[in-house]
């Protein structure tokens, strides 16, 4: 019995591990971690973890919206620059709009525990004096955020571009205005043109509203790490940065096989493509009962359209004239035919127009039909 209870209980223990390591994620299983990494003390229990403070791969304020976090945010933690600099005003909501194109609100808040937001002066020292140099003061975390975007999107990165001296008066149109305003709302295009030197064919059109509305793709599936420079580039045509074939692919890659050479016409055309159609693409007609799903009620694994089973009964399971209602298909069968099998009429399992030669020789539908039509 003893033994039993010790099998029943590693069992248990595993279990729980497992669900842990599936909860944490593989990357973080195999890291090489000790107890210190996450604990501060050296015996933990459940009642006190003593968990410390450490970055998630997803964190709880990636979840919010714009709007759920201030407008503004004052910054006047930094030492040493009292007499010379008033304080500077964020536009934290402004900001936090566009906050997915460069890699959602984790691009500030990059260590954070769950369920709460902590302060930047929680990790990097108010004072100039540390001991660990890897880890930036408040005064160089600030400028780096704030420093790398600003010098791609308008090149300006000196001081009184956000900093105003004390011995001034205020800047009107300058620093304050527009702080607390909105991104103005970004329009989602029904499609885009692009043209091309493929010989194959120099048009494509990309239908941007099909893919998030139909295909559920969500902004960030494209524009990852782009930020305000996307849209907001003052660079002379000179001095941006060309984009390779690849680079211009990156983004249809992860659903679409672009290293194929035969697959080029699938995109590049002559003439502009037309928008998705499923009988066209997969061969499966939706009709009158699939057409009115989302496509997510069959695909069901995000990004992922191909591979389905087109047999009914991969979804459905097994049909069968004791748990079927006919009627559903504007069809009641006659006395005859109501004692037959699905497959007796239905000779593939995608239950399509049914073959009547099994029976008859002469029978054709739906020429001959095997009862009464009715309104569904």
């Amino acid at each position: 019995m003893k033994n039993i209870l010790l099998i029943l209980f590693a069992f248990i223990l595993i279990g729980n591990v497992n669900a842990q390591v599936k909860k944490m994620g593989s990357s973080h299983s195999q890291k090489a971690l000790e107890c210190s990494n996450c604990h501060s003390c050296d015996i933990p229990t459940k009642e006190n973890p003593c968990l410390k403070d450490c970055p998630r791969e997803v964190i709880a304020t990636t979840k919010q919206k714009p709007e759920e976090g201030p407008d503004v945010i004052v910054i006047n933690k930094l030492k040493g620059n009292e007499d010379l600099y008033k304080e500077v005003t964020f536009s934290h909501r402004l900001h936090a709009e566009m906050s997915e194109m460069s890699g959602g609100c984790i691009t500030c808040h990059h260590y954070n525990p769950p369920g709460k937001i902590i302060g930047c002066d929680n990790c990097h020292n108010t004072s100039r004096k540390r001991e660990d140099v890897n880890r930036p003061d408040l005064k160089g975390a600030y400028h780096r955020q704030c420093m790398d975007c600003h010098r791609q999107w308008s090149g300006n990165v000196e001081c009184g571009a956000c900093h105003q001296l004390k011995a001034k008066e205020p800047v009107k149109d300058k620093l304050q205005a527009g702080v607390k305003k909105s991104h103005p709302k970004v329009e989602t295009p029904e499609k885009i043109n692009y043209r091309t030197p493929k010989a194959e064919g120099k048009n494509v059109v990309f239908f941007h509203k099909e893919h998030i509305e139909l295909f559920r793709l969500d902004c960030q599936s494209c524009h990852s790490n782009e930020g305000c420079v996307k849209c907001h580039d003052q660079r002379p045509a000179s001095k941006k940065p060309k984009m390779s074939v690849d680079m211009k692919h990156k983004a249809c890659s992860s659903c679409h096989d672009t290293k194929a050479k035969d697959n080029c016409v699938t995109c590049h055309n002559d003439k502009e493509a037309k928008g998705f159609n499923h009988l066209v693409s997969t061969g499966f007609n939706l009709g009158t009962y699939h057409s009115k799903l989302s496509c997510v009620r069959c695909h069901t694994t995000q990004g992922k359209f191909t591979g389905l089973n087109k047999n009914c009964n991969s979804c459905h399971g097994n049909w069968t004239k004791e748990n079927f209602n006919h009627k559903v298909t504007g069809l009641v069968l006659d006395d005859i035919h109501l004692e037959f099998d699905c497959e007796s009429c239905h000779t593939e399992k995608t239950y399509s127009n049914p073959d009547c030669t099994s029976c008859h020789d002469d029978y054709k539908y739906p020429t001959n039909l095997p009862g009464k039509k009715v309104k569904r």
